[in-house]
């Protein structure tokens, strides 16, 4: 952690002096990849980050975030409270993280956002909108999908999973959900020797004519997604962070034309 409260430090700095900070996200890589090898936690991973893509995950951790961020220069969109968490959230900001408010974002908002970083960072989304147990992945919200039809990126899907000594099945500690606070869950981690981390980055989706609305992008992401986990194509966790799991998406209406898209931004600490 120390080298991450260093790091902000530096980069801070340098920007109250008018200077410009070297490549924020290598540094930043590097820093995400420590911090896993801190944890004691073993990454397997498959594939990589194409580029031109939106990397669309299954969501169970905050510690989804250093896994993955080790692997690319990746930037991640955030709910806006996590400016307030203790150093954490002042690493994010530092890193590069998208903020959004809760309640209802638009989507050419985070577009230009997206365009924004575009060349220097790719931008990876949850779209479940909550953690889960990791025994199943809930429906994609389509809204957020429709930042391919904004940007004209490909959506490339990341399945993610924690195994302890008992590699077939789910890790009971890794994920982050309940009431659960930032701290206890570290501490249970750090005690918690044997956790791996796999990463599997599957092939590109295009948006095509076979793929030419967002509920297909999100519906077909999830199945490659599912697949890829070795699970059943209607499998969902047991548990999520909410008491009551989110409408899926084949509950929420389109909106009205004109109207602003509503995000449901309900979940840990990173907006699906």
């Amino acid at each position: 952690m120390s080298k991450g409260a260093t790091l902000a430090l530096y980069i801070g700095l340098l920007s109250r002096l008018g200077r410009r900070p070297p490549p924020i996200a290598a540094m930043t890589r590097r820093w995400q990849r420590r911090l896993c090898e801190i944890l004691g936690i073993r990454i397997r991973v498959r594939g990589c980050a194409q580029p031109g893509c939106l990397l669309i995950g299954n969501h169970i951790s905050w510690l989804d975030i250093p896994v993955v961020g080790a692997q690319g220069e990746i930037a991640f969109l955030s709910k806006a409270e996590v400016r307030d968490w203790p150093l954490i959230g002042w690493l994010a900001e530092t890193a590069g993280t998208l903020f959004v408010e809760r309640g209802a974002i638009r989507i050419d908002e985070i577009a230009g956002m997206l365009r924004k970083i575009g060349g220097e960072q790719t931008l990876m989304l949850f779209p479940e909108g909550t953690t889960s147990d990791g025994s199943g992945v809930l429906r994609f919200h389509p809204r957020l999908f429709a930042l391919a039809q904004e940007t004209g990126l490909r959506i490339q899907p990341v399945a993610i999973a924690y195994r302890g000594h008992a590699q077939e099945m789910p890790d009971t500690v890794a994920p982050f959900i309940g009431d659960d606070t930032l701290l206890a869950h570290l501490v249970r981690v750090i005690r918690h020797p044997g956790l791996t981390a796999e990463v599997h980055f599957l092939p590109p989706v295009a948006l095509d004519e076979d793929n030419n609305t967002r509920r297909l992008l999100a519906e077909r992401t999830r199945t490659a997604i599912v697949e890829a986990l070795g699970m059943q194509p209607d499998a969902l966790p047991q548990r999520s962070l909410g008491a009551r799991p989110e409408p899926t998406p084949g509950a929420i209406a389109d909106p009205t034309p004109g109207r602003p898209e509503s995000i449901p931004t309900g979940g840990m600490a990173h907006v699906a």
